[in-house]
């Protein structure tokens, strides 16, 4: 504990205190002493009820996670055969999706022997991304992994 503290709060003279003035004062307010800023040279004291300032600090931690934007990542399933329909048709879902400010992950799952069409998904991909550009930037290019293969795209920032 440093020799010093700054004192600050409520009913106190902002200034510079020894360490035992500061606690005295503490204990004639009935209050807490709460070091705010331990870095600080001399360190910040305040004096404060110390549930208190345990409850302002947890509601200002949850005010900053609630501003904090929340990523929600959408799945788009596609079949290396899918016709041009239903590919119009998850075009539109995805759109939706970037535009509400969601993630999107489309994939094309090959069953059994249709893995050996790895290049008809990767196109079908590739279109998809194409078709999305105004409304979604690709993060990752198609990629296999195992039976699936894999395209991520991020909604765009509205000037």
């Amino acid at each position: 504990m440093a020799p010093y503290v700054r004192l600050v709060g409520e009913n106190v003279t902002p200034d510079i205190y020894s360490y035992e003035d500061a606690i005295k004062l503490a204990h004639e307010l009935d209050l807490d002493l709460v070091e705010i800023a331990p870095n600080a040279d001399p360190p910040v004291c305040k004096i404060i009820e110390y549930q208190k300032f345990l409850y302002e600090k947890k509601k200002k931690e949850k005010e900053l996670k609630a501003k904090t934007a929340k990523i929600v990542m959408k799945e788009i399933r596609f079949g290396p055969n899918t016709d041009e329909h239903d590919f119009n048709f998850k075009v539109k879902h995805a759109i939706k999706f970037l535009e509400e400010g969601n993630k999107v992950k489309a994939y094309v799952h090959f069953r059994g022997r249709a893995i050996a069409y790895k290049e008809k998904g990767e196109l079908l991909l590739l279109k998809f991304a194409q078709e999305l550009e105004d409304h979604g930037k690709v993060e990752v290019l198609p990629k296999l992994e195992g039976n699936k293969m894999f395209l991520y795209l991020a909604p765009v920032k509205k000037k």
